[in-house]
């Protein structure tokens, strides 16, 4: 069974930084994307930024220029950069990596990112 677990997230002052990182615990898997997403209170979730295994990478609009994500694929890896963050970056964020042997995606439980303005 796949394992995602998620790091880094905490309270920072708008315009501070933060950086996420997720891991999956099956080194025998090969995962395809990987990406994270966030759940604001009362909102759906979305997709903040995404990588495949050779490195094409998207991003929200609202997070362009600001966020970048970046991936160690023999490690099952990604991180999230997230400079100058803003109140309404606040939310729960969760990395999803999608695994070629079962295609199916694996979540992580979330990691609480605050941003106070």
């Amino acid at each position: 069974q796949v394992q995602v677990e998620e790091s880094g997230g905490g309270l920072v002052q708008a315009g501070g930084s933060l950086r996420l990182s997720c891991a999956a615990s099956e080194m025998f898997f090969d995962m395809d994307e990987m990406a994270w997403y966030r759940q604001a209170p009362g909102k759906q979730r979305e997709l903040v930024a995404s990588i495949t295994r050779i490195g094409v990478t998207k991003y929200s609009d609202s997070v362009k220029g600001r966020f970048t994500i970046s991936r160690d694929s023999a490690k099952n890896a990604v991180s999230l950069q997230m400079n100058n963050l803003r109140p309404e970056d606040t939310a729960v964020y969760y990395c999803k990596a999608f695994a070629v042997q079962t295609m199916e995606d694996y979540w992580g439980q979330g990691t609480q990112v605050t941003v106070s303005s």
